[in-house]
């Protein structure tokens, strides 16, 4: 059996089409304004193998490593009404506030798929609120880990009772089983609509059809390696240098990520499972390759990435993780993008990384990233003041933060000025100023305070980010106390430009 060129479209819009009504369900039915308001969360089909068949274009960091967490299930007995959930980054998850739940789909024959849904949840229990600490070194602390679990209601009941606000935490898993519903509704009216065996067929061909395009696209690429290093902003405060490396390898129709040369795992929580690492490079390779292609497995097939187990991208339990998925990630997009500056048109560099705030106070957790600027592109000015890259969330509105949250908003803008000048510029970043209203706690994760963003082809780099408590400058990675009337400062930074101007 051959599916025709139409009838694959078809199926291809309407396993999008299905992901994208499961996203809309996930975010319309959550309670914390970091689902509801930020969209941090993602939705994906797969099939009976455990391959990513489709995606909604949410979060790239969950989407490119949930076929992990698929994978840590395919081998269990599956039976229709089954409910799983996991959280642990080295049993498929990426960071313990990332939950993940997926459900088998079963048709006539037997299994058809999986569908499956992450959100990051504003607290996963632990010492510090929000799973986010600034100074863990070890998994237990960064909050409840989940292994692969069969769940019910009762069972997801339990799991937010051991988490803060655990009437929320259970709305929001259900929230998500309900976006997992729509999933299955919607693969089981393609089964009656298609019949099963073309709805399989339909499947795999999508998984074929992406790979031959992303193979068609490399192999238009010259052959060659090309290598790229950054660091991250580690220590206990940011101030030592960690440093990052890649070799990018095209043979003709194949591509190869190394990280040799990499460095070791820290004693922070800059670490990456390797879930992670892959994620990060799946996306910069869709992004710069061919971003038009199915977004299912199928592209990831021509890519081979190895990062040395036991180094920072390819972390060994129980080392912590929270800021790998955020800030690492991050830095993995920029790294391979300028590995394969010299095989095709890359743009600047962008902020490179996501901000990270916790705030939380006696009976409440928030967590939000921050957008800035990104990097110029061949042909036009860099964004400014949004998230894309590995984040790609919403900002919380105005009237959401300071209605759910003791806090009020004391400037909101864009950073003027802080893109870097180039035949393209650079876009701006973000300044948010925040006035506590009432005793909390905070914790900053953030990158790019030391080392600007990088311009391109001549242009000049972006500013680095900057943040202040009540005037005096923080390190970018922190925890503290705040009193009512404290005010922090944040101002992301600005992208890097491309190209001299002209004179």
């Amino acid at each position: 059996m051959s599916l025709d060129p139409v009838t694959l479209q078809v199926l291809v819009g309407a396993l999008r089409a299905a992901c994208d009504e499961m996203g809309a369900v996930l975010i319309r039915a959550a309670f914390s304004p970091n689902i509801k308001e930020r969209h941090d969360c993602s939705t994906a089909l797969f099939d009976s193998a455990g391959e990513l068949v489709m995606q909604a274009e949410h979060i790239p960091v969950h989407l490119g490593s949930m076929p992990d967490a698929v994978a840590a299930v395919l081998e269990e007995e599956q039976r229709p009404g089954d409910l799983w959930i996991l959280n642990d980054p080295y049993r498929g998850g990426t960071h313990l506030p990332d939950i993940t739940l997926i459900a088998p789909v079963f048709a006539s024959s037997g299994l058809l798929g999986f569908a499956a849904s992450r959100a990051h949840h504003a607290d996963v229990g632990g010492p510090t609120p929000a799973g986010m600490p600034a100074y863990s070194t070890t998994l237990d602390e960064e909050g409840v880990v989940i292994p692969p679990t069969r769940v019910d209601a009762e069972g997801l009941a339990e799991l937010a009772a051991q988490m803060r606000r655990p009437r929320e935490r259970r709305a929001d898993l259900l929230a998500q089983r309900s976006a997992i519903a729509v999933g299955e509704r919607r693969l089981r009216e393609l089964v009656d609509r298609h019949g099963e065996a073309e709805l399989r067929e339909g499947m795999a061909e999508i998984l074929d059809y992406a790979e031959r395009r992303t193979r068609a696209r490399l192999a238009e690429l010259p052959d060659g390696s090309w290598s790229a290093e950054d660091v991250l902003e580690g220590g206990h405060d940011g101030s030592e240098d960690v440093v990052l490396r890649v070799k990018a390898t095209i043979n003709g129709d194949e591509l190869r990520l190394d990280f040799a040369g990499t460095a070791p795992q820290v004693a922070g929580n800059l670490n990456c499972p390797l879930s992670v690492t892959k994620s990060a490079a799946f996306f910069s390779v869709r992004a710069m390759v061919d971003p038009d292609a199915p977004p299912s497995a199928g592209a990831h097939r021509p890519i081979e990435v190895a990062a040395p187990e036991g180094c920072l991208l390819h972390a060994r339990p129980p080392a912590a993780v929270a800021a790998g998925n955020v800030e690492t990630s991050s830095r993995v997009a920029d790294l391979v993008i300028s590995a394969l500056a010299d095989a095709l048109d890359v743009p600047a560099q962008g902020q490179g990384t996501m901000n990270n705030l916790t705030l939380a106070g006696e009976d409440w957790t928030y967590y939000e990233t921050i957008g800035g600027g990104q990097g110029a592109c061949p042909h036009t000015d860099g964004p400014s003041a949004i998230h894309v890259a590995m984040s790609n969330t919403l900002n919380t509105p105005i009237e959401a933060l300071e209605t759910d949250l003791p806090l009020r908003v004391r400037e909101l803008g864009v950073r003027r000025g802080s893109g870097g000048g180039g035949r393209s510029r650079g876009g701006d970043g973000i300044v948010r100023e925040l006035e506590a209203l009432a005793p909390m706690r905070f914790t900053w994760i953030a990158e790019r305070r030391r080392h600007a963003p990088a311009g391109r082809a001549g242009g000049e780099d972006g500013e680095p980010g900057r943040d202040s408590l009540n005037g005096e400058a923080l390190p970018s990675k922190v925890e503290g106390e705040l009193r009512p009337g404290d005010r922090l400062r944040i101002e992301t930074p600005g992208g890097g430009g491309l190209g001299r101007a002209d004179p």
